[in-house]
């Protein structure tokens, strides 16, 4: 452990050591069960005789700060974690108009009995052995020039698999100089936002609306529109004229699940030619479709370069891997890389590499079916349990991919937010769908995803919260 002390004032330097251990201590540098240098160590690499440095020690010892063992060491008591630390002045605050904190989430708590929170992929279905067999191999010495910085649009070879990938799977035409790797959607919207928001410009997000994206909008500056969602997806009439950005996700709305209809997705591809607006198509989830054939992405039927297609396989594979990509128009190409430069620099190139193997050999198709049965369980019994035992207080929202589900109260008096803390405290984790709206004011209502529970525990998840609606 290297400790910082300062002996360059005159006067006694025991008492300097002393000084300067107490405040490591206070401060909590060092904290209990620490364990210092030895004596002759410290005093080595301060310059001093070993006596001094045992002196300060000693002082620390007979105030209870420090306990010593011959032939163990020194270390720092419990009696330090009681003693609290000095404030740091106010002097510093966010920039004016910055008010986003980090939301909870899914890791800071215990996993529930009956887990029902959105988003959340099983990672139990994920096959680590491969995949740790496969970052190995990418980072044997002198593989991927490590010594060296890379390009930020991503490793090569994972720009073609993920071009390659969208061909097949989503009708998407990307050449691999097309594609950028990121760090999931949410770095993915951030390059998007650098590059084409400029301070007031009009977002228009759909409402009910995924939160991360409309804060992260409003963070550029950005003044971010509601736009309102029905049972045929985004309503396009209702976009404001002068919208720079459009972000929408019309494969399976989040959070209600309705796909935006085939007229709707031509309207709105004229209104982005007709406006010069930027449309952001997040399909988050479209690989997991149960019930028909997927409808063609925004970008497949863009004929004038305005749809920016973005993609994370968080939901694919597990949210760990940090893997996303974008898919975006030629004009934007190196703007974009320039941001991912400015952002991060570049992604990890052994994980890229590694995921890039794992498309082209074949083996994300195979988890992906293999995926996709355990989750078309776990939502036919959601589905089963919502219409047996909860269809006189819950409507369904049709939605035919994904893995969640929303359903409104009969009653749209019910406060779903009391209602998901109730549960909460019955061991039942769902989310209130009211809580994504524009400022909170969302329709009342439960959105459940299957993605996280085990399948076991569906049905009996479900009987709860049909008793706790019962009772209330």
């Amino acid at each position: 452990m290297d400790l910082a002390v300062d002996l360059s004032a005159r006067g006694d330097r025991a008492t300097a050591i002393y000084r300067a251990l107490l405040d490591a201590i206070r401060s909590g540098r060092l904290g209990a069960g620490d364990r210092l240098p030895p004596t002759r160590t410290l005093a080595r690499d301060l310059g001093v005789s070993r006596n001094t440095v045992a002196a300060a020690y000693e002082s620390l010892v007979a105030e209870g700060f420090l306990s010593s063992h011959v032939g163990d060491g020194t270390y720092v008591t419990a009696l330090a974690a009681a003693v609290p630390s000095s404030p740091k002045g106010a002097a510093l605050a966010p920039r004016r108009g910055w008010t986003f904190t980090p939301y909870a989430v899914s890791g800071q708590a215990p996993r529930p009995p009956h887990d029902f929170r959105v988003g959340i992929p099983d990672a139990s279905l994920f096959p680590f052995d491969t995949w740790r067999k496969l970052v190995a191999a990418e980072l044997r010495a002198g593989a991927h020039h490590p010594g060296t910085y890379a390009e930020p649009a991503g490793h090569p070879a994972l720009r073609a698999a993920i071009g390659r990938y969208l061909a097949i799977s989503r009708g998407v035409a990307a050449d691999p100089e097309d594609v950028l790797v990121t760090h999931g959607t949410q770095q993915a919207l951030d390059l998007v936002a650098r590059v084409l928001v400029e301070p007031g410009d009009v977002v228009a997000v759909e409402d009910p609306g995924y939160p991360f994206a409309r804060d992260l909008f409003a963070s550029h500056g950005a003044r971010v529109v509601p736009v309102p969602v029905d049972a045929h997806g985004l309503v396009v009439d209702e976009l404001p004229g002068r919208a720079r950005l459009v972000f929408t996700t019309p494969s399976h709305q989040f959070p209600l699940g309705s796909p935006l209809a085939q007229e709707r997705r031509q309207a709105l591809l004229e209104f982005a030619a007709r406006h010069r607006t930027a449309v952001v198509e997040d399909d988050y989830d479209s690989e997991f479709r149960f019930t028909e054939r997927p409808m063609e992405t925004l970008h497949a039927l863009d004929q004038s370069g305005h749809v920016i297609y973005v993609g994370t396989f968080s939901k694919s594979l597990v949210p760990a891997l940090r893997a996303g990509y974008l898919v975006a128009p030629p004009t934007l190409r190196e703007a974009l890389r320039g941001a991912r430069q400015l952002a991060d620099g570049y992604g990890s190139l052994p994980e890229q590499a590694a995921l890039a193997r794992f498309i082209s050999d074949g083996m994300l198709a195979r988890h992906l079916r293999r995926a996709r049965a355990v989750y078309a369980e776990r939502r036919d019994l959601v589905l089963e349990g919502l219409a047996t035992h909860l269809a006189d207080h819950l409507e369904v929202v049709p939605s035919a991919a994904g893995l969640h589900v929303a359903a409104l109260f009969r009653d749209p008096t019910v406060d779903d937010v009391a209602l998901v803390a109730d549960a909460a405290a019955q061991g039942v984790a769902v989310e209130a769908l009211s809580a994504y709206g524009h400022d909170g004011c969302g329709p009342s209502g439960l959105v459940l995803g299957y993605g996280a529970a085990e399948t076991r525990t569906v049905t009996p998840g479900l009987l709860a919260l049909a008793r706790l609606l019962r009772a209330r």
